[in-house]
């Protein structure tokens, strides 16, 4: 019976667990190895052994209604986009609400988790943890590695001769950025064209004296805002949209997707990507096609060498005078604190079951929380996680025998084990997983229940973005609120635009409900083939989905 739990980690994947396990009546305790809540978005000036911070100017890159807790929304004076201080207060508001901060011990690192001499019977724990040079041995029933996956910086500098041997200039890792100071008057060259090379990219454009941006794969751009300015992600993350996926052709999808990227800007005259593309990845960035156009940042391909002062890219053209380079590569995770027959259980995590468990272990009281991307918010997708672990703590659900587990794993794990700076082996379809961990949780909405008990909540679930707050209206932690939170997300959304009112005689609010009603139909039946015929898997659906 498990009873106590340790929680390594106090970021958003850390407080979701703590949570979790007392809502199910267990006993958590966390272990934070600095002196705040928050993680990653904990903003720290300088770098040290503390771990990875967020930088200075960061903002999240989905929005607040499709990033929030399941059962406390965002204030609805936030903006929809939010700086990261903002997203650590809201933190600590859910904190204070909920209690927790109780349960979390501060300024103390888990040094090792190994499994208990009696493990096999027992599935139990022995956490070393140090606080002011203070050593302690627990023993946990179970342990919810909350550590996520920006762990250590990935620095491949073997892939770029010369860069350690003749170049004379400075070069760092992302994770050492914190503003632009440094680089004002500089020439930069950015490695990497993720979301966060991007961001850097025009960042430092503002400033340096030029920036090179290098791309290795094709990369399709999109904007925050969407159709008549609403949040991207409210928009086209919908069941509706969701069932069009999975009804239309892949190939079909993928050119209507292209289409979409293209009628905002022609990539291929950017020289970012082309509709040929098979490798490619998509980033969020509203403001870098304006600095390729007005050329405050030069896309270059991939860095072949470095000279003293010079990069050399792979079409043979070269730039001089580099003073920085600034790599944004990316993380790898590597848990030092788990023992070594633990850790070697999982290279990545399509070793782990859904995840979230390694299959091979003889009791499944060890979970790995936040050890996903999404194609949506990761903060949601931990928590959906934590309360599907803390149910299989509590007994309340279970899990299939391992060898059904290893079967799972093997068929979603690729054959080849993929280069550690690309992240597509992380990537998952948002609507997706949260769908099929909320079905094993017991507690996804039914849209086809809804539209016999409350229509008009079913065709907001169905037609309206999917939020959080969908999967608290069935199950174990339902929540009174869920229904409210849904049917008024769009308020939230629009409140803290309202610092100017205009009078807008074209109100189009009975246009929508009309399309609703005539919609009806459409929803019932994608009710009936959603309930009759099982989706497919999530290498498809992330295949399809942004």
């Amino acid at each position: 019976m498990v009873r106590r739990v340790a929680v390594i980690g106090a970021g958003v994947g850390g407080l979701a667990s703590i949570k979790c396990c007392l809502d199910e009546g267990l006993e958590p305790t966390c272990f934070e190895r600095s002196e705040d809540i928050g993680g990653v978005w904990h903003y720290m000036d300088t770098t040290d052994s503390r771990g990875v911070s967020v930088y200075r100017s960061v903002i999240t890159n989905t929005s607040k209604e499709m990033s929030c807790f399941s059962d406390f929304p965002f204030p609805e004076d936030f903006p929809n986009y939010l700086h990261h201080s903002l997203v650590l207060e809201y933190f600590g508001m859910y904190a204070q609400h909920f209690d927790l901060l109780r349960h979390i011990r501060f300024k103390t690192t888990a040094l090792s988790v190994r499994k208990s001499p009696d493990f096999t019977a027992s599935g139990q724990w022995e956490v070393v943890t140090e606080t002011d040079g203070i050593q302690e041995l627990h023993i946990f029933d179970a342990v919810m590695v909350c550590t996520g996956h920006y762990q250590e910086p990935y620095l491949p500098l073997a892939s770029f001769p010369g860069i350690n041997s003749r170049f004379k200039g400075q070069y760092l890792h992302s994770q050492e950025y914190r503003d632009v100071e440094a680089f004002r008057g500089k020439r930069v060259l950015v490695v990497g064209i993720g979301n966060t090379g991007g961001d850097l990219a025009v960042e430092l454009s503002r400033v340096a004296a030029k920036v090179y941006l290098s791309a290795r794969s094709s990369t399709w751009v999109f904007s925050r805002v969407s159709d008549h300015g609403f949040p991207f992600d409210m928009v086209h993350t919908t069941r509706f949209k969701h069932l069009l996926d999975w009804l239309l052709p892949s190939a079909l999808t993928k050119r209507l997707r292209f289409w979409k990227f293209n009628s905002w800007f022609n990539h291929a005259n950017y020289g970012l990507a082309s509709t040929k593309s098979s490798n490619f990845r998509v980033i969020v960035n509203e403001e870098l096609p304006f600095c390729l156009l007005s050329g405050t940042v030069v896309l270059k391909p991939n860095v072949k060498e470095f000279t003293e002062s010079s990069a050399v890219f792979e079409d043979g053209t070269a730039e001089d005078n580099i003073d920085v380079v600034l790599f944004a590569t990316g993380y790898i995770f590597t848990f030092p604190f788990l023992e070594e027959s633990v850790r070697s259980l999982f290279d990545d995590n399509r070793s782990l079951y859904k995840r979230v468990f390694p299959p091979q272990l003889e009791q499944p009281t060890l979970a790995i929380i936040g050890l996903v991307q999404l194609t949506g918010s990761v903060m949601v997708g931990s928590e959906m996680q934590a309360r599907w672990v803390a149910g299989i703590f509590a007994g309340w659900n279970k899990l299939p025998p391992t060898t059904t587990m290893m079967a799972d794993v093997l068929k979603k794990k690729p054959p080849v084990k993929r280069h550690p700076s690309e992240r597509e082996n992380l990537k998952l379809s948002f609507l997706s997983y949260m769908d099929e961990i909320a079905s094993h949780a017991g507690i996804k909405p039914s849209v086809l229940r809804l539209l016999l008990t409350d229509p008009r909540l079913a065709l907001a679930v169905f037609f309206g973005p999917c939020t959080p707050y969908q999967y608290r209206l069935v199950g174990r932690g339902k929540w009174s609120g869920a229904r409210d939170a849904i049917l008024t997300q769009w308020q939230r959304m629009l409140k803290p635009l309202r610092t100017r009112v205009v009078d807008d005689s074209s109100n189009s609010s009975y246009s929508w409900r009309w399309l609703c009603l005539l919609a009806l139909p459409v929803a019932l039946t994608a009710g009936f083939i959603l309930s009759k015929y099982p989706r497919p898997g999530w290498s498809t659906w992330a295949r399809l989905q942004l």
